[in-house]
């Protein structure tokens, strides 16, 4: 396996994992290739170090079922919020000024921005690699 470094247009840097340099080019045409934080397809390759993987790392029997539960508490959440999608910052606000009703929300910002809206004493809970979330667990 080969791990390359990757980024999206908003700046997250994550890994993937692949067979080969055409196995990442032909996954990212066919859009399968997405940031685990925001969910875009616009790829690129940074520099890395090269590295080879040759075997994957699986949680621990008696990590699994912590995972999985974690997991499942995430999609609940989920599931009772609305998601306001990159308006996150402004709904947010709007709640904080009580400029419209208070509920639950998910959506997308950026780091800066979600620090930003916890100095205004706007309570924010990043949710890491919300592709786990929507993807089953294997």
């Amino acid at each position: 396996m080969k791990v390359f470094n990757l980024r999206c247009p908003h700046g997250h840097p994550f890994e993937g994992w692949f067979k080969s340099h055409a196995a990442f080019d032909e996954q990212r045409r066919q859009g399968i290739v997405e940031c685990p934080i925001c969910g875009s397809t616009d790829i690129e390759k940074t520099l890395s170090a090269p590295r080879l993987n040759l075997s994957v790392v699986s949680p621990s029997p008696d990590q699994a079922p912590a995972l999985a539960a974690a997991l499942q508490l995430v999609r609940e959440l989920l599931a009772s919020s609305e998601d306001v999608g990159d308006r996150f910052a402004q709904e947010a606000r709007a709640m904080h000024a009580q400029e419209v009703p208070t509920r639950s929300i998910h959506g997308n910002t950026s780091l800066e921005t979600a620090q930003e809206l916890m100095e205004e004493g706007i309570p924010v809970v990043a949710l890491p690699f919300p592709g786990l979330i929507k993807n089953p667990l294997q």
